[in-house]
Order: C-alpha cells, then sequence, then structure tokens
C-alpha cells in the first residue's frame, strides 16, 4: 500500500479514515481485515494501519453476550449494526425471520421500525431547515390553515419543533387507540380540536402519534411533494437505504421481511403483518433493513454533509423538554442523571455521557437505535419479537463499550503517534 506524504493538517483529517475498522458479515461469518490502506495517487512511502486490537475484543465479547440473550429470551431473529466514525465495523443477521422457518435474517431482511420512524421525520424536517424551506419556528397553520386545536391561542402558538419535541399540550397519546383501528390522518388530525388541552403548547412533554404527523402534512404543503416522496428523495436514495420504504404494499412485496412474533402460552408464534400506523407514518411507518440502518448511522454521526448538516444534527440532539426514559435498562449500570426528548430524539444524560436514542415497538417489532457523539459509535438493533433481548440489547453494548472505552483509545491514538511518525519520517 503506498501512501504519500502528508502535510500535518491533511494528516489529521486522513486519520479518522485511515483508524476505522470494518467488520463485515459474509454468509455466516464475520471477517476481521488485518489492516486499513491510506492511499493517493502520488505517495511514496508505505503505512499499514492495523486493525484495533482492543475493539475486536470488545466487538467478539458483545456478540457472545448478545447471542447469549438472545437465546435466553428464545428470540425468533433479530439483526444488529454498529457504526464507529464513517464506517461499519459491525453487521450482521441472527436467527430467522420466522420461527420454524428455514430462511434466516440476514443484512438485507427488512423490519418495521415503529416509532424509530420518528428519528427519520426529524432527520427529514432538519435537512429541510437547512435548505430553507422550513423553519424549526413556522407556524403550522402557517402551511395549514383549517389545523386546529380546542384553543384558538394554542392552535396560533403551536410550530413544528413543538410538533417534533411533543409539547403540543394534547394529552399523552392523543388518538392512538383510532390510529390502530385504521382512521385516516385527515379524520384524525380534524378530530384534535375536540380535545381538552393538557397544558399549554411547549410547557410539557406528551408523546403522540397523530399530532406527530402533522410534520407529514407540513412538508407536503411547502415542498409540493407528499411526505414518502420526500424521505425516498432527501434520504433514502442517497443514503443508498435500497430496501427502506414508508408504506405497507412496498414492505409486503419485499420477498426478504421479518415476521413479527407474539407470546401465546409462554412460547413465540408468528403473527400477520398488519398495516396499523401506516397511516401517520411520520410517527411509525418506516420499514429497513440493518444494512439500511447501518447507512443512516453514518449519516447520523455526521459523516454526510452532502445529505444533512452536522450542525443540523446538533440541532436534533439537543434537549428540548425534560422527558423520562420508558426503558429502564438504560439506567441499570449507571444512574441517568437526567433525561430529555430533542427533535425526534431521546436525549439521556449520564455524569460522564450522553447517549442520542429512541425505540420502536409496532405488530410484534421492535427496533431501537443510540448514538454516541463523544465516542463517534453508533448501533441499531432490529429483533421480530419484543422481550429481553430487544430491551437489554443496546444498554448492553454501551455497558460493555464503557469498560473497554479507554483501551480503545489508547491503542488509537498510539497509531496516531506512529503513523504521523513514518509520514513524517518516511
Amino acid at each position: 500500500m503506498k501512501v504519500k506524504r502528508l502535510g500535518i493538517g491533511i494528516l489529521l483529517v486522513a486519520l479518522p479514515l485511515l483508524l476505522a475498522q470494518m467488520i463485515l458479515r459474509k454468509e455466516d461469518q464475520i471477517i476481521l481485515p488485518r489492516q486499513s490502506p491510506a492511499s493517493d495517487s502520488t505517495s511514496t512511502t508505505s503505512v499499514t494501519v492495523p486493525a484495533n486490537p482492543e475493539l475486536q475484543k470488545f466487538l467478539v465479547k458483545y456478540e457472545k453476550e448478545i447471542q447469549a440473550l438472545l437465546k435466553a429470551s428464545n428470540t425468533p431473529g433479530a439483526a444488529i449494526a454498529v457504526v464507529k466514525d464513517s464506517n461499519i465495523i459491525y453487521m450482521r443477521g441472527f436467527g430467522v425471520r420466522k420461527i420454524g422457518g428455514k430462511d434466516s435474517v440476514d443484512t438485507r431482511t427488512v423490519f418495521r421500525l415503529a416509532s424509530v420512524s420518528k428519528c427519520f421525520a426529524s432527520f427529514l424536517t432538519g435537512i429541510l431547515v437547512s435548505d430553507s424551506v422550513l423553519s424549526w419556528n413556522d407556524h403550522v397553520v402557517e402551511y395549514l390553515p383549517s389545523f386546529a386545536l380546542k384553543s384558538p391561542e394554542q392552535t396560533q402558538k403551536l410550530t413544528l419543533q413543538h410538533i417534533l419535541s411533543h409539547t403540543t399540550g394534547l394529552p399523552y397519546h392523543t388518538y392512538t387507540n383510532m390510529v390502530e383501528e385504521g382512521l385516516e390522518l385527515s379524520a384524525l388530525l380534524e378530530k384534535l380540536k375536540e380535545v381538552n388541552m393538557s397544558n399549554e403548547v411547549g410547557k410539557e412533554y406528551s408523546y403522540q402519534n397523530v399530532a406527530y404527523s402533522v410534520i407529514g402534512e407540513v412538508i407536503k404543503k411547502a415542498t409540493g411533494k407528499t411526505y414518502e416522496a420526500e424521505m425516498l428523495d432527501k434520504v433514502f436514495t442517497p443514503l443508498h437505504m435500497e430496501n427502506a420504504s414508508t408504506d405497507y404494499q412496498t414492505l409486503m412485496g419485499n420477498p426478504n421481511i421479518a415476521q413479527p412474533h407474539r407470546l401465546r402460552k409462554g412460547r413465540w408464534v408468528t403473527a400477520p403483518i398488519t398495516n396499523t400506523y401506516y397511516n401517520v407514518a411520520p410517527a411509525g411507518g418506516i420499514n429497513a433493513s440493518i444494512h439500511d440502518m447501518a447507512n443512516w448511522m453514518i449519516a447520523l454521526l455526521g459523516n454526510r454533509e452532502d445529505v444533512i448538516d452536522p450542525g443540523m444534527l446538533k440541532e436534533l440532539y439537543s434537549p428540548h423538554i425534560k422527558a423520562p426514559s420508558k426503558n429502564r435498562n438504560y439506567g441499570r449500570t449507571e444512574r441517568i442523571s437526567s433525561s430529555y426528548y430533542g427533535l425526534g430524539w431521546r436525549v439521556l444524560h449520564y455524569p460522564n455521557d450522553t447517549l442520542i436514542y429512541h425505540g420502536g415497538y409496532v405488530n410484534g417489532f421492535r427496533s431501537e437505535v443510540a448514538v454516541n457523539t463523544k465516542d463517534h459509535i453508533a448501533i441499531c438493533l432490529l429483533t421480530n419479537a419484543p422481550g429481553m433481548a430487544a430491551d437489554k440489547g443496546v444498554p448492553l453494548f454501551f455497558n460493555l463499550f464503557k469498560a473497554q472505552r479507554d483501551s480503545i483509545a489508547a491503542w488509537d491514538n498510539q497509531q496516531v503517534n506512529l503513523l504521523q511518525e513514518q509520514l513524517t519520517n518516511p
């Protein structure tokens, strides 16, 4: 491998890419590369960047423990991806698409994301804000003049920021029961004006599905395209999320989909894939494979500036309102100092860490995605059954990572010094 002599400034930019390690699944094996190349057309110096053995040890240990967790919970199928810096360092499927079946879950198997769809809605909105198509402080009625809450005064105050931070002033889960009954979004939004407000707009966190999906109608009005078309154009296509979609028909037309499961008399049995929550697509209607999610997480770590500005990601991840974390597993090993909701994301503060996270459940599917911006690492876990593995898999990952963080960083720092020396004194 050839590397040309680099200036210190260029070196600092190149090092994260040189040191990033990739672990990719091929059939049923995990392939660990021996080294990462650095190249340039006018290079004259050869440099070898070996894989970080401490990072590899951590990933091997995590795989062993997650397999034990999947086995203990008898989870039929799962898929996991981990991204570090700008690279996928781990990605594979576990188990089967359908209990009793022979088709394995692979990296292209599609799952329903449920409420992780909310992260995509804010992600798309952030892109449109960066493009000056929308503004966080735009009022909903500017785009939807007929939209109304019960209070005319509060209706006029409601902004896009309130929608995406669940601070609409509506009672918890307003009309979620009617979402599950299959009512169209237009009918659900019309009924919001009948609901007594639980608080003033912006004053209180109160999780929503119907109200959250107002953002899709705003995007349609502002762009002249459907929410689904904008998501495809600005997110799925540029991020090469080839199996991602926002509707029931596309999901069912894919031959490689996971079948959901439910418990019956202590045993998992298959459940039909329903069309619930596609009527509120921004809140719960996205489908994706773990390969799709890995590509998205690269962007979530700020490495796809052609798609979304890293500064916009900081806005999405910033705390907006105090909100309790429902998955208590995130606070079992290390106590959470405080928890908030940002724009489409939960924000968990620990004494020395911050975790950006969201989970989802629908129709027997569970999803979890979490980002640690300090260590530039993110993980996604998708399962075709709820339970212990889905609840504990991501917290387990970060607990193990924290235990080995220093040794991983120390090895990387050592390689930085060695590489700098090799490039400075060929």
